[in-house]
C-alpha cells in the first residue's frame, strides 16, 4: 500500500513539473515549427527536442510540448513594440519620398530650406529624387513637425500659403538641366515636368517655365542684376583704359565699321530654309545655328532672328517692292540657281556651288535616319522613297516629280563608275519591269555605291549596291545637278 502511494506520489510530481517546464500547444492550420517556435520565443530545435516522436509532417489539432522559458509576456511586449515602431520611425529623422514630391515640398514639409535638405542627403547633389527613397531630415525639423502635430489637435489643418511662382527662364550656351534645376531649387525630374519638351535636349534660346519659391526667384534676380552690373562695370574700365591709351598715343582710334545688323523675319507660306538663307546672304547651316528650333520643320508665321550685314538686310527688305535684282557677283554662298537645262527631254538643275550644295543635301537626308516608312508620305511623320527625295529637294527650292518612275526622267544617265553623291539611283524591285524605288548616293568607293533611302522595311536607311537585293534590282543612275 505504501509502495503504491509512493508511486502515485512519484507521477504526480512528474506531471506537476511537466506543467510548469513546457506548454501545451495545438496545432492550427497553416503553422509549422517556426511560426510555432517564433510565437513563444523558442528555437525551432528545442520544440524538436521536447517532441522527439513528433512527425516531421505536422499534423493539424495533434499537439507539441513548448519549453517554457516565461517568454511569452516578453513576445507580447515585443509585438506592442513593433506596432508602435513605424510611428517612432516616422519622427526618427527618414522621410520616404512620394510621387510627385520634389525637394521643395519636402522642405516646406518640415520648415527646412532645401540647402539644409541636401547637407543631410549628400547624394542629392549628383542625383535625381526617386519614389520610395529614404531621406534623411535635420532633428530641428522634425521637432517642428512634432509640435505641428499637438497643434493639430487644437487647431484646423494647416494650409501653408502658396508663395510659388512662375518664371521664364531662357537657355544659356553651356547651361544644362541639372544646373538650372539647381539653380531653382527643384530636381531635374521636376523640371522635364514642368517643361515636358526638353525631355530630349535642351536648346539653347529655349524658353523655359519654371515654377519656384519666390524667395528663389528674387535671389535669382539679384543675382542676375548684379553680374550685369559687373559687366558693364568691367565693359566700362575697359573702354576707359583704351581711351587713356589712345590719349597717351595722341592718336585717334579707328573703329573697324561692322554693317552686321540683326533682323527679325516671319516665316512666310512656301517660303524654305534656303531661300530666307540666300535672300540674307547666308547658309542653311548658318540659318539654323541662328534659329535651333527650325532644325525640323520650318512653320509658316515662326519669328527667326538673323544675323546678316546692313546691306544684305536692305536689299532683303527692297525684294518686297522691287523685283528681284542678280546678284552672282556677291560673295558665293549655298545658292541653287534652278535654271533648267533642256537635254534630250531631260531637266538638269545648273548650280554655282556643286559640292557644297550636295553635301546639304546628304546632311537633310540623313537627319531623317530612323523615320519609319509610310506610303505616299513626304513628311518627318513618315516617307516612302519618291517622298524622301521631294522633301530633301524641296528644302533647297528644287522641285522633283512625285513618283520615282517620273523621277528616273529628270537629269542625265550616267554609268555607275561615274556616279557621285547628289546622284539619284533607281531600281526595279521585286521583279517588277519598270522603276519603282529611288534614293540618292551618299558615298562611292571601290565600285560601291551607298545610298540614303526609305525602305518599305525598315525607313530612312543607307543601303550599298553591294547587298544581293539592290544589286539585282538595280536600274539606273541620274545626275540632276551640274
Amino acid at each position: 500500500m505504501v509502495f503504491r502511494l509512493i508511486i502515485v506520489l512519484f507521477f504526480f510530481s512528474v506531471g506537476v513539473f511537466s506543467q510548469e517546464k513546457f506548454i501545451k500547444h495545438k496545432i492550427s492550420k497553416g503553422e509549422n515549427l517556426s511560426v510555432i517556435a517564433k510565437k513563444y520565443g523558442v528555437k525551432t530545435k528545442d520544440i524538436e527536442d521536447a517532441n522527439p516522436n513528433a512527425p516531421k509532417v505536422l499534423k493539424l489539432n495533434s499537439v507539441l510540448l513548448i519549453p517554457n522559458t516565461n517568454k511569452k509576456n516578453t513576445v507580447k511586449k515585443t509585438e506592442i513594440a513593433a506596432n508602435t515602431t513605424p510611428a517612432a520611425t516616422s519622427n526618427s529623422g527618414q522621410h520616404e519620398v512620394q510621387e510627385k514630391e520634389n525637394l521643395w515640398a519636402i522642405s516646406k514639409k518640415y520648415n527646412i530650406s532645401v540647402d539644409d535638405l541636401k547637407k543631410a542627403n549628400p547624394t542629392l547633389e549628383s542625383e535625381d529624387l526617386k519614389i520610395g527613397q529614404k531621406l534623411n531630415i535635420p532633428s530641428n525639423a522634425i521637432a517642428s513637425t512634432d509640435n505641428t502635430k499637438k497643434n493639430q489637435k487644437t487647431e484646423k489643418p494647416e494650409i501653408i500659403s502658396s508663395t510659388d511662382v512662375e518664371v521664364v527662364v531662357e537657355v544659356k550656351p553651356k547651361e544644362t538641366k541639372y544646373l538650372i534645376a539647381k539653380k531653382y531649387g527643384i530636381t531635374v525630374a521636376e523640371l522635364e515636368r514642368q517643361n515636358p519638351f526638353i525631355k530630349g535636349k535642351l536648346p539653347v534660346g529655349y524658353l523655359l517655365k519654371i515654377r519656384t519659391s519666390k524667395e528663389k526667384a528674387d535671389q535669382q534676380i539679384k543675382d542676375a542684376a548684379i553680374a550685369s552690373q559687373t559687366q558693364v562695370t568691367e565693359n566700362a574700365v575697359a573702354t576707359s583704359e583704351k581711351t587713356t591709351q589712345n590719349t597717351e598715343a595722341a592718336k585717334p582710334e579707328i573703329i573697324p565699321a561692322t554693317s552686321d545688323v540683326e533682323v527679325v523675319v516671319e516665316v512666310q507660306p512656301k517660303e524654305t530654309k534656303f531661300a530666307i538663307a540666300k535672300k540674307y546672304g547666308i547658309t542653311v547651316k548658318e540659318l539654323e545655328k541662328q534659329n535651333p528650333f527650325i532644325k525640323g520643320k520650318l512653320p509658316v508665321g515662326y519669328v527667326l532672328k538673323i544675323h546678316t550685314t546692313k546691306e544684305k538686310a536692305d536689299a532683303a527688305a527692297g525684294i518686297q517692292t522691287t523685283p528681284e535684282i542678280n546678284t552672282n557677283l556677291s560673295t558665293p554662298t549655298q545658292v541653287a540657281d534652278n535654271s533648267e537645262v533642256k537635254r534630250d527631254t531631260a531637266t538638269v538643275f545648273r548650280v554655282s556651288n556643286h559640292s557644297d550644295l550636295v553635301n546639304q543635301l546628304i546632311v537633310n537626308a540623313t537627319e531623317n535616319i530612323g523615320t519609319r516608312y509610310r506610303s505616299g508620305g513626304t513628311t518627318k511623320a513618315g516617307f516612302d522613297c519618291s517622298g524622301l527625295m521631294i522633301c530633301t529637294f524641296n528644302n533647297f527650292d528644287i522641285k522633283l516629280p512625285r513618283s520615282s518612275i517620273e523621277q528616273s526622267r529628270v537629269g542625265v544617265k550616267v554609268g555607275t563608275e561615274e556616279a557621285q553623291k547628289g546622284d539619284l539611283i533607281f531600281f526595279k524591285t521585286n521583279g517588277r519591269r519598270h522603276i519603282n524605288h529611288v534614293g540618292m548616293v551618299v558615298e562611292v568607293a571601290d565600285g560601291e555605291i551607298k545610298f540614303v533611302h526609305s525602305s518599305t522595311h525598315g525607313g530612312v536607311i543607307i543601303s550599298s549596291t553591294k547587298e544581293p537585293y539592290y544589286q539585282r534590282s538595280f536600274s539606273q543612275v541620274n545626275r540632276i545637278l551640274q
